[in-house]
């Protein structure tokens, strides 16, 4: 039987509620900014980074969770031996700075929060320096620097032997043009950017899957790596896309960083356009395990999964090329996916080639 992320306890309808609840609220608080300069843009909220803006600058703010992952690499490591969490700390960087970029600024400072249940967690050394090289490594690769964090002991909250990370970031857009604000056109390219895998969404349904697997984190997934391995590859940092195209003049008219939702996220702007991929490319082996392994039916691995698609940028059409090439020249993989066009009021993401569509009300994030 068929199962799906909402059976592994994650209901994005109820988790969606209360974050459109928050907006609403937070909305009134707004009035606070001009005692300090600032304001709020228009068109802000419900973007996965918040603005301030200025006379010359915004400035941008991120808070952002690493999710499940980290137990993920807890198992893995009582089963071999092996750890794996300097791979955790880069995706704790890259969960919230990946998110800060698709505004069009460039991160200033990360901050690390590391909460357990008991403070004994620290005590292997080992496994807590790897934690902190890796979040030193993100930060590197996002150029930002880290700039502080919290690690309360929350007893009887989170588990004695467990770990929830997260953490903030601080960007800054200069000079103003740079903000990436939602400009989207009829006939718009689409351009993908590869993930690493999973990186980090979905890991609460990988954890159910495991369970079901004889070898467990051990099973190989096709391509020479175990599992365990593939999920826990790095996440991509995708900073440098952002400040490749903003270094070689190259207009953004909207980012999508592709985590929660699948491919539902890239009709996340709030205006209404079908959003065309022409090019998918075969799924990675690790996806195709997942989805025999669950099994996952098709449409809910897109709906769930980023599927070897990790960030997507929209462009003139003349300009998709060039936006390649600095993606290519900053260190990505790739490609030209697809188009925008309007049709009415109609908000759709469709895959001709695979046969589904996602409409508008599949994603109600604002």
């Amino acid at each position: 039987m068929a199962i799906s992320y909402e059976d592994s306890g994650v209901r994005y309808e109820q988790l969606d509620a209360f974050k459109r609840a928050c907006q609403q609220a937070a909305q009134k608080t707004t009035d606070a900014l001009g005692a300090h300069g600032y304001h709020e843009p228009v068109a802000v909220r419900g973007e996965s980074a918040y603005l301030i803006e200025a006379e010359d600058h915004f400035l941008a703010h991120v808070e952002e969770g690493l999710g499940t992952k980290n137990l993920v690499a807890d198992a893995v490591q009582k089963a071999t031996g092996r750890c794996f969490y300097r791979e955790i700390g880069i995706d704790t960087v890259a969960t919230i700075v990946n998110d800060l970029v698709t505004c069009g600024a460039l991160p200033v400072s990360v901050a690390m929060h590391a909460a357990v249940g008991d403070s004994g967690w620290f005590a292997d050394e080992a496994r807590a320096q790897k934690l902190v090289d890796g979040f030193a490594e993100g930060c590197r690769q996002a150029d930002a620097a880290w700039g502080g964090g919290e690690t309360p002991t929350l007893r009887e909250i989170v588990r004695p032997r467990a770990i929830v990370l997260a953490g903030s970031a601080v960007g800054r857009i200069a000079p103003k043009n740079l903000r990436i604000t939602g400009n989207v056109r009829d006939g718009d390219a689409i351009v993908f950017l590869a993930s690493s895998g999973v990186q980090t969404n979905g890991l609460t349904l990988c954890r159910r899957i495991a369970t079901k697997l004889r070898r467990g984190y051990r099973t190989p997934v096709g391509d020479g790596r175990t599992y365990g391995e593939a999920l826990l590859a790095p996440s991509v940092i995708y900073v440098a896309f952002v400040r490749e195209c903003h270094r070689r003049g190259l207009k953004l008219n909207y980012v999508a960083h592709v985590t929660g939702h699948g491919w539902r996220k890239l009709m996340r702007l709030d205006e209404p356009f079908v959003y065309e991929i022409t090019t998918e490319r075969p799924e990675p082996a690790l996806f195709k395990f997942l989805m025999k392994s669950g099994p996952i039916e098709l449409r809910e691995a897109y709906a769930t999964f980023n599927m070897g698609v990790g960030f997507a940028a929209y462009v003139a059409p003349e300009l998709a090329q060039d936006t390649i090439a600095a993606a290519q020249a900053a260190g990505y993989d790739a490609w030209l996916a697809g188009r925008v066009w309007k049709q009415g009021a109609r908000k759709a993401v469709i895959m001709p080639s695979l046969g589904l569509t996602f409409e508008g009300e599949t994603l109600k994030v604002r």
